[in-house]
């Protein structure tokens, strides 16, 4: 982890981080499938550790790959 990074950020600095769009990220929140997030009052944080671990199982081999296999 970069420690020049801050270990939470907001949406709009976490779909920069994952090259998602904003509208992407808050679909996600809405209907499930994205990545974990904190709710503090009215914001929405995710921790970059959180980020991370959800990038690492959108990881395919090739384009038929479900994920259902280890990609590693």
């Amino acid at each position: 982890m970069n420690p020049m990074l801050p270990h939470r950020l907001g949406v709009e600095d976490a779909a920069t981080y994952t090259g998602l769009s904003v509208s992407t990220l808050n679909k996600l929140r809405v209907f499930g499938g994205g990545p974990v997030f904190l709710k503090l009052g009215r914001r929405v944080a995710y921790d970059l550790a959180d980020l991370d671990r959800w990038l690492e199982t959108k990881r395919r081999r090739s384009t038929s790959d479900d994920g259902s296999q280890a990609t590693r």
